[in-house]
């Protein structure tokens, strides 16, 4: 009787509540409206106020106290125990390193007349190292490609970038496979690790520099130690990968019978995991040569010198052969390495009947190898690489003759295009940003990142919009906020473009990714140069160039997140009566909503990167304010703040897009 009774009087006190189904809960893109409807509204009546804007050569006080830090240290380096007992020596060793590699190879200032070893020996042993680790195609396209950089006059610019890259490379690698094998057997200190791999491949290029000129000087040390920072986490991540994705059964048969953990490492862990090692090696080789050309800021030896010099003189025909040796130097190094992961697979594969006679060939092309390095260490023509350089200065002019014909007869286009894109995209989102009080963009950054990544990354955004007004260059930090979210949009229209097409066709997707993959190959560096002579010395310059370094990226993504739609939905979706519009906007993009993030996530990286790069070719702001602290003492101080913020930008927008990834992918 008293269940009975308790029954109802339970029912009635619930139906009450009934009406509340009936709220709706505001959806995300009602809320960001909602925070760009009042941003607009706030900015009409506060426009102009609280800017926090400087001019060029204005100077807070942050920025003189490092001035006055950088003049400290410079004073006392040579009796400060910490740069006695450490970073000095640290310099010597790496400074020892690479000139005994360029005294191998190159011809460095103040050495003998000619190199230990000679071009006809540089040439030959790279020949042989890419037969031996990959295979005979590969190992002729390397002969072909080492020869082509003395025909371009720029063997001596190519053998110091490849003595930088070898050493830093060599040093990345002593430290980030043992972190790596760490990292892929614990699971804790792949936490640890994790965050600070994060930090450091979030870092654009130019941003390593500053700091380590402050401790190392500039020249080739810093640009090594620089490299080795910023290549490593590649391999440190990839192999850690490749640790953790071992089969466990056969770990633990290991373990049955009898194997040491050490055994279990060196005989079954790492010669399982060695093809993906390979791969790992490959990415920070490839960071490497990025990282190097650029280093050319800090007086690094190679073809960044050629490249800085010819883009800071306007000069677009010395720029591209630079440009294309060091894209040459890129796919040499790519397809080695790439070979070298695959060659064991292959081989097994194989019913070549030549395969056996692999190794007394390879002996007999050692003992070969060897009689070409006793020439060129022995006679001047095997040692300097015969010629003037005249196909490079055939290069060169032919570019400089395109450059102008694109600038006769282009130019109407070319200048329409970025009039529109920099009138109707550009100036009114940079004016919103800069013009706007800094507390009410501040605010907005914070809104945005809450509703699209939860309270972690509103407080990471909080955090980071406090540290960039501090920093002094708020303003120019706008500007370049500007101009990376302008070009990040036209990234996702090209990634949503050519994606969903390669998505949806295998044949596209086998005809564009090869020509995604080159794009990727090259260093941000050389994308400058073929938009330098259709647009000038200009901000829009770099724009174009970081939406063309972004896009593949982009593009790969999406395509990958298209091609996972599960095809029976597509086919109901079909059955259903959709056309083809209907299945890419009502099925395949919703569902691929994760990966439309993480491509909006890669492609502001890469942007952030390519645009703070473009300083150099006329961008201005934080892109300007740090090539300018290298080149002027008294704005040191600002060009290592206006390197903090595009920190911090890179560091807020990757933690706001990586936690709206997790959240579409929920």
């Amino acid at each position: 009787m008293t269940v009975a009774i308790e029954k109802p009087e339970k029912t009635e006190a619930a139906e009450p509540a009934a009406p509340a189904k009936g709220a709706r809960k505001v959806s995300r893109p009602v809320m960001i409206g909602a925070i760009f409807v009042v941003w607009l509204v706030l900015f009409a009546v506060l426009r102009g106020k609280q800017t926090l804007s400087l001019a060029v050569a204005d100077l807070t006080d942050l920025h003189r106290w490092i001035n006055d830090f950088n003049d400290s240290i410079g004073a006392n380096r040579n009796s400060n125990p910490l740069f006695l007992y450490f970073f000095n020596e640290i310099r010597l060793v790496i400074d020892n390193l690479v000139t005994f590699v360029q005294h191998l190879i190159s011809q460095p200032s103040g050495s003998r007349p000619v190199p230990e070893i000679g071009w006809l020996g540089v040439v030959g042993l790279a020949g042989y190292v890419s037969w031996a680790a990959g295979n005979w195609r590969v190992a002729l396209l390397a002969v072909a490609g080492f020869t082509f950089f003395g025909l371009q006059g720029l063997w001596q610019e190519s053998m110091d970038t490849l003595a930088l890259i070898l050493c830093a490379v060599f040093v990345a690698l002593l430290f980030a496979i043992p972190l790596g094998v760490w990292a892929g057997l614990s699971d804790r200190f792949n936490r640890i690790m994790t965050p600070f791999l994060d930090f450091m491949q979030t870092m654009p290029t130019f941003v390593y520099l500053a700091p380590l000129t402050l401790f190392f000087l500039i020249g080739g040390a810093s640009a090594t130690i620089a490299t080795v920072i910023y290549a490593a986490p590649p391999t440190i991540r990839i192999t850690a990968h490749a640790i953790r994705n071992v089969s466990k059964t056969t770990v633990e048969a290991a373990d049955s019978l009898g194997a040491t953990r050490r055994q279990s490492l060196l005989k079954v862990l790492l010669p399982m995991s060695k093809r993906t090692v390979v791969m790992g090696v490959n990415q920070t080789i490839m960071a490497a040569l990025a990282m190097v050309t650029i280093a050319a800021l800090i007086n690094a030896p190679g073809l960044g010198v050629n490249v800085l010099q010819a883009l800071q003189s306007l000069d677009v025909g010395t720029a591209f052969n630079a440009g294309l040796a060091i894209v040459v130097m890129a796919i040499v190094l790519d397809r080695v390495t790439t070979a070298a992961s695959a060659r064991e697979e292959n081989a097994r594969r194989s019913k070549n009947r030549f395969v056996k006679w692999r190794r007394p060939l390879l002996g007999l092309g050692a003992v070969v190898t060897v009689v070409l390095i006793y020439l060129s260490h022995t006679y001047l023509w095997a040692a300097d690489f015969p010629g003037d350089g005249t196909v490079g200065s055939h290069i060169a002019s032919a570019t400089d003759t395109a450059t102008n014909w694109a600038q006769d007869h282009l130019s109407g286009l070319t200048n329409a295009f970025r009039d529109a894109i920099t009138n109707g995209l550009l100036n009114p989102f940079q004016t919103l940003l800069t013009d706007s009080p800094w507390w009410l963009v501040g605010a907005v950054l914070i809104a945005l990142a809450v509703v699209l990544g939860g309270w972690k990354a509103g407080i990471t955004a909080a955090v980071c919009v406090g540290l960039l007004v501090a920093t002094g260059v708020w303003s120019d930090a706008m500007t370049t906020l500007a101009s990376t979210i302008v070009a990040t949009v036209l990234v996702m229209i090209l990634g949503i473009v050519f994606g969903v097409w390669m998505g949806r066709s295998m044949m596209v997707d086998r005809m564009i990714r090869p020509t995604l993959d080159a794009a990727q190959v090259m260093p941000p560096f050389v994308y400058l140069v073929p938009f330098l002579a259709l647009f000038g010395a200009t901000r829009f310059t770099a724009i174009v160039a970081a939406i063309v370094y972004g896009a593949p990226v982009a593009m790969k993504i999406i395509a990958d997140g298209i091609r996972a739609v599960p095809e029976t939905t597509v086919e109901a979706a079909t059955s259903a009566g959709c056309n083809t519009w209907q299945i890419i906007t009502k099925v395949q993009l919703p569902m691929s909503r994760s990966a439309l993030t993480l491509a909006t996530n890669q492609g502001l990286i890469y942007v952030l990167s390519m645009v703070v790069v473009g300083g150099l070719v006329g961008a201005g702001a934080l892109g300007y304010d740090v090539v300018a602290g290298f080149s002027q003492g008294e704005l040191y101080g600002k060009g290592l703040a206006a390197g903090l913020a595009i920190v911090l930008l890179g560091v807020m927008f990757d933690r706001i897009t990586q936690a709206a990834a997790r959240r579409a992918g929920a």
